[in-house]
């Protein structure tokens, strides 16, 4: 199984970069998880769009599937897709509603619906996406959100922690998994109310608590030091944390 990062960034993009949104292969088939601003055009580099197999939504925040309607409009008018059917959409409760007033602002409210094979998952259920087993953890952030974790047949799992706050939930989830994306946005905590994000020092004490065999910190800003969040992370997983950066491949 191979990830690729198609975009890490928070929900303002770095420059000339993608919020959150990550490719993964395996055995012929394309599986992308979220698709934020900016994504489409990086997936691009990697993968012709019609031959994304399915797409994965973790939560409904536009970083995480803004880019489900340049995708739409590619699917229905682009040249390079023949496709009766689009790839399966497998997204969060309430998609549907909210995929519609987003589009429906400026003009028909079901093109992403018609471009995509929308089905709203529940959290509680496992999907076969093809080769891939997938399944579904909510975490703590400011609307319902999902951790994913995606497995073959055989070999290691990833996890992706999408955007939460430090969870007894994802470390249980995550245990011994192969690779943890997990989210380090913050420089420090937040300060007032519901927490929904982490530290990067609490991402590896996440990592550590899991027993993740692999840990990389993503959804930070540029605008921030990399190698300090690095060094934070590894500080509190107890081993080496790589920072995802666009184009970035790991090897599963």
């Amino acid at each position: 199984m191979k990830l690729t990062v198609l975009g890490k960034s928070p929900s303002w993009q770095d420059v000339d970069g993608a919020c959150s949104g990550y490719l993964v292969e395996h055995a012929g088939f394309r599986l992308l998880l979220d698709c934020g601003n900016g994504v489409f055009a990086k997936l691009r580099r990697f993968a012709a769009y019609a031959d994304v197999d399915a797409v994965v939504i973790s939560h409904l925040h536009a970083d995480h599937f803004l880019d489900l309607v340049p995708f739409s409009y590619a699917l229905t008018c682009g040249p390079r897709s023949q496709r009766a059917r689009g790839p399966a959409l497998h997204a969060p409760p309430g998609a549907r509603d909210c995929f519609r007033r987003v589009v429906g602002a400026w003009g028909g409210e079901r093109l992403i619906e018609d471009a995509f094979e929308l089905r709203e998952y529940d959290p509680g259920e496992r999907l076969q996406a093809g080769p891939l087993g997938v399944r579904f953890q909510p975490v703590p952030h400011f609307v319902a959100t999902n951790a994913v974790e995606i497995r073959p047949a055989e070999g290691p799992r990833l996890t992706f922690g999408a955007d939460c706050a430090p969870s007894d939930e994802l470390c249980a989830f995550a245990r011994d998994t192969g690779l943890l994306l997990i989210e380090a946005t913050l420089p420090e905590p937040e300060r007032d109310g519901p927490r929904g994000h982490m530290t990067p020092a609490e991402a590896g004490a996440q990592g550590r608590r899991a027993g993740a065999r692999r840990l990389v910190i993503t959804h930070l800003t540029d605008e921030l030091d990399a190698d300090h969040a690095r060094a934070e992370a590894a500080r509190e997983f107890g081993g080496p944390v790589e920072v995802a950066h666009e184009g970035a491949v790991y090897e599963l």
